[in-house]
């Protein structure tokens, strides 16, 4: 390879090398550092001459396997998948596709053989491959004809019954040929009410990658705002046509605007819960293509920002009775809410920081490492203040406040209390108490300074309370700019274990970074 640059006197000369290159299988990066081309370039081209966003020309559909090799299913709220998943035709060739261990994961959990599955963004197929796999009946569909043709070669393989070994609630399963054609997820009316099993879907990301040459609907040229305005469309869809009781899986991750996070997946989250869902889980899917030494590291400490490396998995249910939101628990004593000691973080300076969106810190010493973690970036060794939420009682909730400055780069909100189930009043309480307790502190913290708000989603009757994502629609100050979304978890939180309920078990918390911008 060499880093000279072709010249070439016309564009249309220059794509047509590019699009050789891609055929014979040319990585991009040297695509683009022989043609003096960007990523984008190159992905828009592609997209442009093939009508579909694809990463190769050319891809091996021969199959090896049929199925994960020691899969498990997930048991906790956080999945992380080093190796995307090549089994059948599954392949990385279409951009911006979900790995497959993600429906394999949401079809088992949530449905038996024979049931029926809609994916409305079929992309290359990678559900109804899936559907197909495991004795699932399916109904896919992509606005895009071209993604429709990929994914009709994806699901064409033979199969028999006795090689879909997952399938132990029958000796002899049914193989489902699934349904595709072109479609538009905002228009499920050719489906009758309450008559699908499960919804499993991934839709694009709001002007973020671009899947087709801008055909007409396509909504990854929808900027955040009308994004969210045709997914509640698609939402209010879903409700109507799946069954009382069932479930709607979406992933969905946030971008970033102005060196600042748009928190996309709390806004997508909000548009379906408005459409009548309940939030049965929230799960934190990883991210493994996230560089963390060198030119990255360096770059994230310089100008303190953390790269992307999680995107959300909420799974949402259509309740089968609704129940008004008005009949909670009222007139509860709170108890007092007054200042106390915090024991000291540690004073040493920690020798790496955490560089991405996902801070994996030890179960040893947790919160003194995610202390100072958020210390040592966001004080930047200067004055700052900690006020933390505890629980002594039922009806006692206290908050401790440690160096307190008259002038801080940091405010540091923690809330532990949230570890022991509190009750809904509580969290109201608390979500008002955090919200004052910003307002009171804000005129303290310097400009271009920090508040950091440590918290958890909790289960209540069932269903989550993200309160992660209620402090995000709670903070709305003028004066608050929202920086950084960080998923924290403890070491070997996924090792093998059989979850006891019907539930994921709850192993991550958030830092919300809010950046003063007085």
């Amino acid at each position: 390879m060499t880093n000279q640059k072709v010249n070439f006197k016309t564009e249309r000369e220059l794509q047509e090398a590019i699009l050789q290159e891609k055929a014979r299988g040319t990585p991009d990066l040297e695509i683009g550092q022989k043609y003096g081309v960007t990523f984008r370039y190159i992905e828009r081209l592609i997209t442009k001459t093939q009508g579909i966003n694809i990463s190769a020309l050319k891809v091996s559909k021969k199959i090896k396997k049929l199925c994960p090799k020691d899969f498990k299913e997930e048991q906790t709220t956080v999945w992380s998948f080093k190796q995307r998943g090549n089994w059948a035709t599954h392949s990385g060739e279409y951009r911006g596709n979900w790995s497959p261990y993600i429906p394999r994961n949401v079809i088992l959990k949530y449905s038996k053989p024979g049931e029926l599955v809609l994916d409305y963004f079929c992309g290359a197929g990678t559900t109804a491959v899936e559907c197909k796999l495991l004795g699932r009946r399916c109904i896919a569909f992509d606005i895009n004809d071209k993604a429709i043709e990929l994914a009709k070669k994806n699901v064409d393989f033979n199969v028999e019954s006795s090689q879909l070994t997952l399938l132990e609630e029958e000796s002899h399963p049914k193989i489902y040929e699934p349904e595709l054609s072109v479609g538009d997820a905002r228009n499920l009316s050719f489906l009758q009410d309450n008559s699908i099993d499960l919804i499993c879907a991934h839709p694009p990301y709001a002007n973020i990658i671009h899947y087709t040459d801008s055909k007409k609907g396509d909504l990854s040229f929808f900027d955040i705002d009308d994004f969210l305005k045709e997914m509640s469309k698609v939402a209010k869809e879903s409700f109507r046509v799946l069954k009382p009781g069932r479930q709607c899986a979406i992933l969905i991750g946030d971008t970033r605007r102005k060196k600042h996070v748009i928190p996309l997946g709390f806004k997508l989250i909000n548009v379906y819960l408005d459409a009548g869902f309940k939030l049965r889980e929230l799960v934190i899917k990883r991210q493994h293509n996230c560089k963390t030494t060198g030119f990255w590291y360096t770059n994230s400490i310089k100008y303190n920002f953390l790269l992307l490396a999680h995107e959300y998995l909420p799974i949402f249910e259509k309740p089968k009775v609704c129940i008004p939101s008005s009949v909670r628990e009222r007139d509860v004593d709170y108890g007092s809410v007054i200042p106390a000691l915090e024991k000291q973080p540690l004073k040493r300076k920690l020798k790496q920081i955490e560089t991405t969106t996902v801070w994996i810190l030890p179960k040893n010493d947790f919160e003194k490492h995610l202390n100072k973690n958020v210390i040592d970036r966001y004080s930047n060794g200067k004055t700052y203040s900690t006020i933390t939420f505890v629980s002594h009682s039922k009806n006692e909730m206290k908050s401790t406040k440690r160096n307190i400055q008259k002038r801080n780069e940091l405010l540091f909100i923690k809330s532990p209390f949230l570890k022991s189930n509190p009750s809904y009043s509580f969290i109201e309480h608390y979500l008002k108490k955090t919200k004052e307790i910003v307002n009171r502190e804000l005129p303290n913290i310097n400009k271009d300074g920090f508040v950091v708000l440590q918290t958890q989603d909790v289960r209540i009757d069932g269903y989550v309370e993200p309160l992660a994502k209620r402090l995000v629609n709670e903070l709305t100050h003028d004066s608050l700019w929202l920086k950084e979304i960080i998923v924290v978890t403890q070491d070997g939180v996924n090792s093998p274990f059989k979850n006891s309920g019907n539930y994921l078990k709850i192993v991550h918390q958030y830092l919300l970074v809010y950046e003063a911008k007085k």
